[in-house]
Parts: structure tokens; sequence; C-alpha cells
């Protein structure tokens, strides 16, 4: 906890208490799964099931007349499988296919953090859905929570050595930050249950009993690609690479992070900074010690300034990592010189260095369901590779044989998934979260409004001539940022029911934030509010000129600066304090 005499003055957030007395995030799990009287469980418990890497929700759609049934609400749950890189094998996708057919809603959801969530999982059918999931080698632990949450990684190691090696660092960090207790195995692997208690000789080693403040995000960036978004993130590492092509280390980014609440200028997206660098086996090591400085320095008193972007904000980078080096006990190097061009994917083939082959798939807002599910089951049947989650929700088919190519793309073809070139710039860079109607924070439509929106605003691009420039679009149901929206050159966040505010001006290669350009634009306006826009850009724009810093050079919106450039500062009610789910 911060070390201030203000900070220590001010009384402890309840969840600090109760990640203290939940015996190693046990707590009362157990027994409120096992009551059927209702179909949810209480608040306790539902802090610390995030931990294990599930939600309770409720379809919001059903809450006006289930109410006036006098029914409860239709309860469900949320669960996060944690896939380090994002990589998983036929295998285990059939798996969770299966999973999601048996104990869930039938859909699976790739998120914009390389992890699957299943939704629509009912209180009798969760631990058995959870169990399966171990079964298949992967797991929900840390998925969400106080914790570092699923680490995310450039998809594709098998276009050089490079990647390779970035992605088995990343496994490794991951592997070290994860938390010791043995309450998950407990409760979804049915190990023995501790009658009265953790064992005594049970510890945190790294988290103690209190873990982090609030959630913790790392991500690896391969340079030029910046698909991860690595300022956008608590920690980032950039691979960085010597004359020769070879990882020679990695700059780290620190403070980060997407999350505000309405009108409360206290709150703030933040981009990360450059701390220094390291050396390739030293990168775990830097990570575990910038997370037990945020770890004793951050906030606990208010979650709403838990984040380790506000101990970077409040302390200073120079005191970050003074912090860092005399945890490590040697010094960072200086950071050296690298350049992103852009945030997406590359869609279709790509050929990888030993003959073998990639197919990117584009898949709307991440949500595998209906004819494109059951394609995926059946090419997931025959292929012999494995299965890559890119940061923008989308599906790489990777590690293609020569010899199994021709039965992939033949698969690809009679599904009618091979379709990306049909889309248009801005399409195959639209990303949204999940909000309504599962997550409780939503304020607004997002995974189902803006696939329809970028239909409408498909054919003022095509009347612009712009049906082939990437334009990056973003929509969130609330502004606690989970589908990055602060970074798309045209952002809306969601304010209140069908009213979004309207984001101008990020930098293509996700280096710049947006800037509020409209407040509270109703879902029927946003298409005449962007119209001119497109068209102005289509006539005005220099040689080369993205969007974003058209908007900027044009002065529709200024550069960021200040948290009053995120605000409407309306005297409206903020949205709840929480932890979206996208």
């Amino acid at each position: 906890m911060s070390d201030t005499p203000e900070a220590a003055a001010k009384p402890l957030h309840k969840n600090e208490q109760l990640k203290a007395e939940s015996n190693f995030l046990r707590g009362h799990i157990l027994r409120d799964l096992e009551d059927t009287s209702s179909g949810t469980i209480p608040e306790d418990s539902a802090q610390l099931t995030k931990f294990h890497g599930i939600y309770p929700q409720d379809d919001r759609d059903l809450r006006a007349q289930r109410r006036k049934e006098g029914k409860e609400k239709a309860y469900i749950f949320m669960a996060r499988v944690r896939v380090p890189g994002g990589v998983c094998t036929p295998r285990q996708w059939l798996a969770l296919d299966a999973i999601a057919d048996a104990h869930g809603n039938g859909t699976l959801k790739i998120t914009n953090r390389q992890s699957f969530q299943l939704h629509g999982v009912i209180k009798s059918e969760l631990r058995p859905a959870i169990h399966e999931v171990n079964l298949e080698l992967l797991d929900t632990l840390a998925a969400c929570g106080d914790v570092n949450r699923n680490v995310m990684c450039n998809p594709n190691p098998h276009l050089s050595g490079l990647h390779a090696e970035t992605l088995a660092i990343a496994k490794e960090t991951a592997d070290r930050l994860l938390p010791r207790t043995r309450a998950y195995h407990e409760l979804w692997v049915d190990e023995t249950l501790v009658a009265g208690g953790a064992p005594a000789e049970e510890e945190e080693p790294m988290y103690g009993r209190t873990y982090l403040p609030r959630k913790f995000k790392i991500v690896f960036a391969i340079p030029p690609s910046n698909d991860v978004d690595v300022f956008a993130h608590d920690l980032g590492f950039i691979a960085i690479t010597d004359g020769d092509g070879r990882l020679a280390g990695f700059d780290v980014t620190v403070g980060g992070g997407m999350g505000m609440s309405h009108n409360q200028l206290e709150t703030y997206p933040r981009l990360a900074e450059v701390l220094g660098f390291c050396l390739p086996g030293q990168v775990a090591d830097v990570a575990e010690k910038i997370v037990t400085v945020q770890r004793d320095f951050g906030d606990r008193t208010n979650r709403k300034h838990a984040r380790f972007k506000y101990t970077v904000a409040d302390r200073g980078l120079v005191w970050i990592r003074q912090e860092v080096e005399r945890r490590l006990g040697w010094e960072l190097g200086s950071a050296r010189r690298f350049e992103f061009t852009d945030t997406g994917d590359r869609y279709g083939w790509t050929e990888g260095p030993n003959g073998d082959s990639h197919f990117t798939l584009f898949i709307e807002n991440g949500r595998v369901k209906d004819a494109a599910k059951a394609a995926l089951r059946e090419i997931a049947k025959v292929h012999r590779g494995d299965f890559r989650l890119t940061p923008n929700q989308h599906l790489m088919i990777a590690s293609v044989s020569p010899a199994e190519r021709p039965r992939i793309e033949a698969l690809l073809r009679e599904h009618v998934l091979d379709t990306a070139h049909r889309a248009t710039g801005l399409r195959l860079n639209a990303m949204a979260c999940v909000a309504l109607p599962t997550c409780g924070l939503a304020l607004a439509e997002s995974e189902r409004y803006l696939p329809d929106l970028v239909t409408q605003l498909d054919a003022e691009v095509e009347a612009a001539g712009l049906r082939d420039d990437a334009i990056v679009i973003r929509m969130t149901g609330c502004p606690n940022g989970c589908g990055r929206p602060f970074l798309a050159e045209i952002g809306f966040v969601g304010k209140a029911p069908g009213k979004y505010n309207m984001y101008l001006g990020a930098a293509f290669n996700g280096s710049r934030m947006n800037t509020l350009y409209k407040v509270s634009v109703a879902a029927a306006d946003i298409v005449p509010v962007v119209r001119p826009l497109l068209r102005s850009y289509a006539a005005e724009r220099l040689p080369g000129e993205r969007f974003g810093d058209f908007a900027i050079r044009v002065g529709l919106v200024s550069p960021t600066g200040t948290p009053a450039d995120f605000h409407d500062k309306a005297q409206e009610k903020p949205a709840p304090e929480g932890d979206a789910q996208a």
C-alpha cells in the first residue's frame, strides 16, 4: 500500500479485508455454489470468483419481464479461459467448442486479450465446465481479479525465430506471476478440500494475502506490429533486435491503462511510458519486481485510483525506475529505438520461414457462433498445427503444412470463411467489447450494435472512395475501456442507452490516444456526424496521411494532454465502479 501519510489515514477499501480473510481466495465460494436457493452467489463470493476467472452476470434483456413476473433475475456466469500468448491446440479448441455447447450458450468469445470466454453458464453447470477446461490443460486461474492476468504476445511465432523466443519469454513471465494458492484446484479440479482452512504452510510468496490493489496486465510487442496495443497496458515489453535481426532484449513500458469513469476527472486513460531496457533472460525478474512495486505502493483505499497507471502518474517515472532497480539489484539499460506501423491483423494466408503457412480469419468482434463455429470444428478435426487468438479478436489457423493446406483451403471455401478480402478497411479494423446483455457495467450496446453501424458506414466509405483504407474504429458499452476505445481513430464509448461519447484522433500505430469530439451522440445521429468527416478526409488528406492524424491536422480535435480531454464534465450520475468483462 502507498506509504504516504494521506493514504495511511484513509480506510482500506472493503475488498482488502475480504481478500485478507478469504483463506487464500477460498472464502465461502464452495458453500455458495452448492446453495440451490438462488441462481447466483453473494457479492463477497462474486469478488473472489473473479480470481478464479469467473464473473456472475444476468441476462439484462430479461430483467424487466422477470421483474414483472416476480422472478429472480436470469442469472448466469461468464468464465474466462487463460491462454498465454493466445496459443491453443486443435484438441483444446474442440474441447472448448463442446464445453460451450454442453455448459454455456453455445458460443465462444475470443477476447482482445487473447483469451476465451464462455458465456451463459448457469450455476449448476459452472463446476463441471471449469473442471472440463482443466482436463484439457487450460485453466481460468487469474484470468480476472486483482492479480496479473493473461499475458499477451504477438500471435505468430513461426514468422521468425524472434517470435518464437518472445512467446517463450511471455509464457515464462505468465508462469512466474501466477498465484500459488491451492484454492483453485480444490474448487475446480476436485482436489480434497482442507477442513478448517488452508494448510498452515500455504502462502503467496509474491502476492501476499491481499494480492494486488487492482488488476494488472502485461503484453509483449514485436515491432513493426503493435497489435497488442503495448501502450494501453500496465507493463509492456517491446522486442528489440540486434543488427542481424536476433533478439537483443526488450524496451520496458509502464503505466498504461484505458479505464475511466464518466465525469470524474480524477479518472482517465493513460499511455504507458518507456522505463528502460532489459535482456531476454531478465524479463521475468523485471516483471516480478514491477508487480511488487504496485503491490506495495498501489492505492488500496480507492479502487478507482488503484491501477498501476495512477501509481506511475503520482510517483513519476524516475521514482518508479529507481524503486524497480533497487529491488532488482542492478540498473536497467537505456531504452533503444523501435518503430510501430499499425495495430491491425494481416488477414488471409501468410508464409512461414519453414515452408508452413498461416491463415488469419476475420471473426467479427470475436464471437464464434453458428456456421463459423461449425466450420472451425471441422477444421480443428483435420488441422495438425495450432490456433492462435489475435489481440484484435480474430483467429489464426497457424502452422499449416504444405500437405494439409489444400484441405484447409477447401474447408475455408466450403464454409465461406475466406471472406476478409470482401470487407472494407473500416470493418477489418473494428472492435467492440461484449456490453449488453451480459456485462453488468454496460450503459449502451456495443458488440451487438457495432456490426450494424459499420454496415451503414461502409456505404459512406465506399461513396468517399475509402473502401480499402484502414481506419481504426472501436466501441465500448461503458468507459472502462475493455475494447481499448481511446486508441481508436474513431472511438465510441457508451454514455446511456443508445448514446455514445465520440472520440477522434488516435494514432494508427497505437502511440497516441484520441480526444473527445462530441458528447452523447444518439445512435441514429452517428452516420450523419461521421459522413462529412469521411468525405473531408478523402478530399483533403495528405499523401499517406491516416485518419487520426488528419483529424488533428485540420483541427477536429487537439492532441490529448490532460484527463479533461476525455470527459464531458456534465453533471450526470457516474458509471458504477467495477471490472468490465470484454
